[in-house]
């Protein structure tokens, strides 16, 4: 009995802390409404989470040896839920995303430490089963976030897309402390660890730094502004330096010296954009989807969630084969090509669509991400050393945050360039020389007569109908040249599939294998 509480306790707690990536996704648009915003800046609300994860996550193995990984897994469920109770109080955008950022360092244990709890509670054989479980959760959590935070906001308001995450955290605390164990010997070695303090302001400077220009370099028209070019320079200080602290010191607080291995660094470009697909992904379609089709907030998440539910079957059995040490480049190929196959297919959408049209692209997406996600952590720790499977892990889920905070960055400035070049194309068509532009414009100004009486006037609405039209045609094809963005980045990177050797891995290896990337957590 104890062993399924844990289960839920630790699925539960990862796929809360995963949801909160996406669960605001359907409600940017109300919270942009109440709080004053633009949608651009609105999107901090999602990348502050991001980069929070980005940041503690290959740090979680560190603290968790430091305070003990139960103290730490405690604390940090309570600072999510104090996180989560104030981001819905928030009065403004940028106490939003405060919160929304203390709210990520707490989540980021959340994740990678159920994980080494999970699997402490299965049996060695049985660990491919632990890792399909938490795989499912992996996808979920950031798809049926969507789908909560949907039904959340049409019945209810935002606010309680943050405040539902409470009693759950009040749960999952008291669970933890009754039914799950300390390891022996857990946060009594502090005094033998070095903190590596440079290196975690460095990390801090750099991937913050790099996102805000990322974020607002478009509106501050990129390196004409003074303000970003100051930012980008702290940006290559921090990175840069971080770089060289991790190289250097003997108690880095990531081990980057893995990267020295061939297979992990390749394994690690493909992770990133794995992570670049399934959270831009995710991130553009909600919006696409309510500005252009109509689709409510539920409707969008439920969209989402349907074919998920079909696909998220896969994770078992995927997780078994992994277990039994089967080779996962042939996994890794099939869920590029299906991403690959998603992001041409959706980038044919049209305005007119319902949830039901969306479903065969949807599918492909989930079915991408099951085959990426759990071989692509095999393939990256099969050629390190037992001794460096922490950091491996802890690396590969460092970087799959990554690739999903700068492209929900990326996206959102390529859909402003992109909308630009689309009306600009649109409006060349808009001309007294254009047959087709005079005969639409006469019917709309015979329509506006007919509505309002008010003759005058009618060529000037007629007009500003027309512009309405042209803008909202070009955001939708601006969304759809994203989902093809998406699928270019997958064809460019293909090719280093073949750079990837296959090492054949005994189960007793798999499960050993999963036991030391499971404790890195």
């Amino acid at each position: 009995m104890k062993k399924y509480i844990i289960v839920l306790t630790t699925i539960t707690a990862a796929i809360m802390e995963l949801l909160d990536t996406t669960i605001v996704n359907v409600a940017l648009t109300q919270i942009s409404g109440a709080l004053g915003a633009t949608i651009e800046d609105i999107a901090w609300v999602i990348t502050s989470y991001a980069i929070a994860n980005v940041i503690i996550i290959p740090m979680t193995g560190f603290l968790g040896e430091y305070f003990g990984r139960k103290t730490y897994y405690l604390t940090s469920m309570i600072i999510f839920g104090i996180a989560s109770y104030f981001c819905g109080a928030s009065d403004s955008l940028w106490e939003l995303v405060l919160w929304r950022f203390i709210q990520g360092i707490g989540g980021g244990a959340l994740l990678s430490t159920s994980q080494a709890i999970l699997f402490d509670a299965f049996d060695a054989k049985d660990r491919g089963i632990a890792s399909g479980l938490f795989g499912m959760g992996i996808v979920l959590g950031p798809t049926m976030g969507p789908v909560l935070g949907g039904y959340i906001v049409e019945h209810y308001s935002w606010e309680q897309i943050f405040y539902v995450n409470i009693p759950i955290c009040i749960l999952a605390s008291i669970l933890t402390i009754l039914f799950i164990d300390r390891k022996v010997g857990e946060g009594e070695k502090k005094d033998q660890i070095t903190i590596d303090y440079l290196g975690i302001m460095l990390l801090v400077l750099g991937i913050g730094a790099l996102q805000y220009v990322l974020e607002k370099g478009e509106s501050e028209d990129w390196f004409e502004s003074r303000q970003i070019i100051t930012i980008s320079i702290l940006a290559f200080i921090g990175i840069v330096g971080f770089v060289w602290r991790e190289f250097t010191t003997d108690h880095p607080v990531v081990n980057l010296r893995i990267f020295n291995y061939k297979t992990f660094a390749i394994s690690s470009v493909f992770t990133l954009v794995a992570g670049f697909g399934l959270f831009t992904s995710v991130f553009v379609y909600p919006v696409m989807v309510q500005r252009i089709n109509g689709f409510t907030a539920l409707e969008t998440g439920l969209s989402l969630a349907y074919p998920t539910l079909i696909a998220v079957f896969l994770f078992p059995i995927i997780g078994k084969r992994m277990g039994a040490g089967a080779n996962p480049v042939p996994f890794m190929t099939v869920g590029m090509l299906f991403f690959i196959i998603f992001g041409f297919y959706s980038g044919t959408a049209t305005t007119d669509m319902g949830r039901w049209d969306f479903f065969p692209m949807q599918l492909c997406r989930v079915i991408g991400i099951a085959l990426l996600q759990l071989p692509l952590i095999s393939q990256a720790v099969a050629g390190l050393k037992p001794s460096e499977y922490p950091a491996g892990i802890a690396l590969t889920n460092m970087i799959r945050q990554l690739g999903g905070a700068f492209g929900i960055a990326l996206a959102n400035n390529y859909v402003t360039n992109r909308t630009a070049q689309h009306r600009s194309d649109l409006m060349a068509n808009m001309t007294p020389d254009n047959p087709l532009f005079n005969e639409r414009l006469a019917n709309m100004v015979r329509n506006m007569t007919n509505l309002t009486g008010d003759a005058f006037n009618a060529t000037s609405m007629a007009y500003k109908q027309l512009e309405l039209t042209v803008v909202k045609q070009a955001y939708f094809l601006a969304y759809l040249d994203t989902f093809r963005l998406v699928s270019i980045f997958f064809i460019v990177i293909f090719p280093f599939l073949f750079l990837l050797r296959a090492k054949k891995v005994s189960p007793v290896e798999a499960a050993k294998a999963a036991k030391a990337a499971a404790e890195s957590h």
